[in-house]
């Protein structure tokens, strides 16, 4: 492992010798593989491999003492103003269910639980689909005295109520796909010069290419992600949903933006100690790794699976309309270290040159008739 940008930090030794053992998984997979990993798949062990992948394994990822911070992390406020919508999802589908993909730390689960007691929404049963047991071992921590909260080993077959999602999908491994002087390519890693490195080969499966042809820009050289295993997550999920609709927070663009020619290598980021780099090969196993979300290309997989778009709009946009604000007055007094608190992390929610404008939040719903108020104003799904 190499330390590419000063700007980081370096791991310590116990971490340092578990990213040496990720880096020996990886490159045994690269020589099984005849010396090509697609990206995919390098990215996925990376991630996920069990009790080697950045997910898998037991290292802090939330906090300050973690590789970033999510929204449910910085403030109770987050939840809170999702949780209007969640119990009119329940109150209109008739269901008292809720299953969350992703849990992270649980934070999420017990304030959106918090909020709807609160609000007097009855919820029977909250369901964690985690597929990283140290995260689920974390979620447990946090959420074991609340026996409505139950885990799941597989994706249900079914679901009536409410699926929500936020930052799942953006740590969904994707491929790299390139077209290069009209010839398709995909993009994979090899092992060179003792490191990791981008190689790149005729694109052979057809419904990655098709994808490509469809969203890139035409007539120039150009390289994204395309992500067919995140839609179909999507598409299964929407398929599950027997009533109710899908609420997912994440950070990206619609096609348009997404496949802007001048965005010519894609989204694709590494992120450790609340730093971002380009260098995806940076401290496999100790990094997460992350692109951005085709939200064009997630509506389209849920109305595949008989959904239809209820709402999407910026997260500023969208917990304003959700009533952050009330929910800033009830935290406590102006001037309090707690008003104080929560104020920052609101401006982080809701700030343009923050979270607020690069995550969105769109609703994809089954059931009609739902009272959203987090799409009241600035409602952007004629973009998709």
């Amino acid at each position: 492992m190499r330390l590419p940008d000063a700007t980081l930090p370096a791991p310590d030794r116990d971490a340092r010798a578990h990213g040496e053992r990720v880096v020996a998984a990886l490159r045994a997979a690269i020589a099984a593989a005849g010396g090509f990993l697609p990206f995919a798949r390098w990215m996925d062990i990376a991630l996920h491999a069990p009790g080697l992948g950045y997910y898998a394994a037991g290292a802090q990822k939330f906090g300050e003492a973690g590789d970033f911070v999510t929204a449910p992390e910085m403030t109770p406020l987050f939840a809170q103003s999702l949780a209007p919508d969640v119990g009119a999802i329940l109150a209109a589908s008739g269901a008292h269910e809720i299953v969350e993909w992703g849990a992270g730390s649980g934070r999420f689960a017990a304030d959106l639980l918090a909020a709807l007691d609160r609000n007097g929404t009855r919820v029977a049963r909250y369901a964690i689909v985690e597929t990283s047991p140290a995260l689920r071992e974390r979620q447990r921590e946090r959420l074991a005295h609340d026996r409505r909260v139950t885990w799941l080993d597989a994706p249900p077959r079914e679901v009536s109520g409410a699926i929500v999602m936020n930052e799942v999908l953006d740590a969904i491994a994707p491929a790299v796909v390139a077209r290069t002087n009209d010839t398709w390519q995909e993009r994979g890693v090899v092992v060179r010069d003792g490191g990791f490195a981008w190689a790149a080969r005729p694109l052979a499966e057809r419904a990655l290419e098709a994808a490509a042809a469809a969203r890139f820009p035409p007539l120039i050289d150009y390289a994204s992600e395309i992500n067919l295993a995140a839609e179909a997550l999507v598409a299964q999920c929407a398929a599950s949903l027997v009533d109710g609709a899908m609420l997912i927070v994440d950070y990206g663009f619609v096609r348009a933006e997404y496949y802007h020619p001048q965005r010519g290598e894609g989204t694709l980021m590494a992120h450790y100690r609340h730093r971002a780099t380009t260098d995806v090969f940076v401290w496999p196993g100790l990094a997460d790794i992350t692109a951005h979300v085709d939200f064009s290309a997630v509506a389209e997989a849920a109305e595949r699976g008989g959904l239809h778009v209820a709402g999407f709009t910026s997260q500023a946009a969208y917990l304003l309309n959700a009533g952050i604000l009330d929910r800033l007055l009830d935290a406590g007094e102006p001037g309090t270290a707690t008003f104080i608190r929560e104020s920052a992390a609101l401006q982080k929610l809701t700030s343009p040159a923050e979270m607020g404008e690069l995550f969105k939040v769109i609703a994809l719903a089954r059931t009609g008739d739902i009272a959203w108020r987090g799409f009241a104003m600035g409602d952007r799904s004629h973009t998709l």
